[in-house]
């Protein structure tokens, strides 16, 4: 079969040793623009320049993504310090069911008067419905504003002194919310904001060359589905699966073609342990004939099983 690995940044990837022999002994290819959604991109084929994020977990959470555009309005801890304000925590928040339930009852008056229904399907991901044609403001990802000064990553085009000022109006809501005190007292962090974020709409059609995708992360999960690719949720699961039941079907004669998403693991001796190690296995017994490399930093590569044999060329040792 074909098996391609998404895998974190090259520096951070290298600290297994499996991956630093493959990455020394396998064919180096030209390397792309760093950063996740360039990596998903090259995967999937949305027919958008980005990711309509929003729309594509919102098929997950609500199934009811298609006919309106979709934003992102996750729940997030901020927090003044000596110079500025900082976004400190989103989405991941542990909020009961309860607590979730409340703080989109406080918020759902705001929202609605603003014509754009709120709700929170999960703990994790909270939405904005808009009308589909409407223009948004450009927002930034959480993973590009987490910890820098919230000022560089307001919302910025058309409409955005609206969108400010409906931020404001959210943190006082959230702010004054009696839960937040609650949480302070049990040490957990306040979620006095929401976060903007993923705008679009659910794509039509969706392109992508896999038979099978394994991932953790719902927005790869959606995509692949919406390519009507068979899509595991559970990485825990999935290592149990393959390549130990590797028995993809072949498509149209061709070899079978498995995506395998790891750029969040970040435990060198479990990336091994799990997955490198039987993958390599696998490869010396000719079960992957072809391995491809991205790395969310940019790097790509492409090993053989052939290219075990390279022993002149030697892995670096991890700094």
């Amino acid at each position: 079969m074909r098996l391609s690995l998404l895998l974190p940044a090259r520096k951070r990837a290298e600290r297994s040793a499996t991956l630093a022999r493959w990455i020394a002994r396998g064919n180096r290819l030209a390397d792309a623009v760093g950063g996740r959604d360039v990596v998903l991109h090259e995967c999937f084929d949305v027919g958008a320049a980005t990711l309509p994020v929003a729309a594509l977990t919102r098929s997950l959470d609500g199934g009811d993504a298609g006919g309106a555009k979709w934003l992102r309005a996750d729940p997030a801890f901020v927090m003044a310090d000596a110079v500025t304000l900082r976004l400190l925590q989103c989405g991941n928040m542990d909020l009961s069911s309860e607590e979730v339930e409340a703080f989109a009852e406080a918020l759902k008056p705001l929202f609605g008067d603003a014509g754009m229904p709120f709700d929170a399907p999960h703990p994790q991901r909270w939405y904005l419905r808009c009308e589909a044609g409407v223009g948004l403001p450009r927002f930034s990802s959480p993973d590009d504003a987490l910890g820098d000064d919230l000022a560089r990553h307001l919302p910025t085009g058309d409409d955005a002194r609206r969108w400010r000022g409906l931020l404001n109006e959210v943190q006082i809501v959230l702010t004054q919310h009696p839960l937040n005190v609650r949480r302070m007292r049990r040490g957990l962090p306040l979620v006095n904001s929401l976060w903007f974020w993923g705008a679009g709409t659910l794509p039509e059609s969706v392109r992508c060359g896999f038979d099978r995708v394994f991932s953790e992360d719902e927005v790869v999960v959606a995509t692949a589905r919406l390519a009507r690719c068979a899509a595991v949720g559970d990485l825990g699961d999935a290592a149990r699966q393959f390549p130990a039941d590797s028995s993809v079907p072949e498509r149209d004669g061709a070899q079978a073609s498995v995506l395998i998403d790891l750029a969040r693991q970040r435990d060198a001796q479990r990336l091994d342990r799990e997955w490198l190690g039987p993958i390599d296995s696998a490869m010396k017994r000719h079960r992957v004939g072809t391995l491809n490399l991205f790395c969310d930093s940019g790097e790509r590569y492409v090993v053989k099983p052939l290219h075990r044999w390279r022993f002149w060329r030697r892995a670096k040792p991890a700094a």
